[in-house]
């Protein structure tokens, strides 16, 4: 018999899901917000989707997560706004009004909308 190479025959398969978890949180400012100046709303000023009070804003998943920030409708770029993650007191989103942009009008609807992905995957091996 011929010398034959000699190796292990292996497949695997595998199965990744991930699931979003998307939560929104609503503010109506109660006045204006100047040019140069921030906007600053903290956790316990923000109401959720059923209208109940927000108490807690969550934290953002490392690598699997990102939050957007809307005025009056509008998306707002990234570099403006800084959200923390936190209860009443600590958790908060800031919007950094550029000097040379318009004001933040009173009763202007702020939305918050917090976006974090868990992912859950398994392989099979077979030999």
């Amino acid at each position: 018999m011929a010398l034959q190479l000699m190796k292990l025959l292996i497949g695997a398969s595998t199965t990744t899901n991930v699931v979003p978890t998307d939560t929104r949180f609503f503010h109506v400012t109660t006045a204006e917000t100047a040019a140069g100046s921030t906007l600053t709303i903290d956790a316990a000023d923000f109401f959720a989707d059923d209208g109940s009070a927000v108490t807690e804003l969550p934290e953002l998943v490392a690598n699997n997560s990102y939050y957007n920030v809307n005025v009056n409708g509008v998306l707002q770029m990234e570099g403006l706004s800084t959200y923390t993650a936190g209860a009443t007191g600590i958790g908060s989103l800031a919007i950094e009004i550029p000097a040379d942009g318009e004001p933040i009008l009173a009763g202007s609807p702020v939305v918050l909308e917090v976006l974090n992905y868990a992912a859950d995957s398994s392989t099979t091996v077979t030999t």
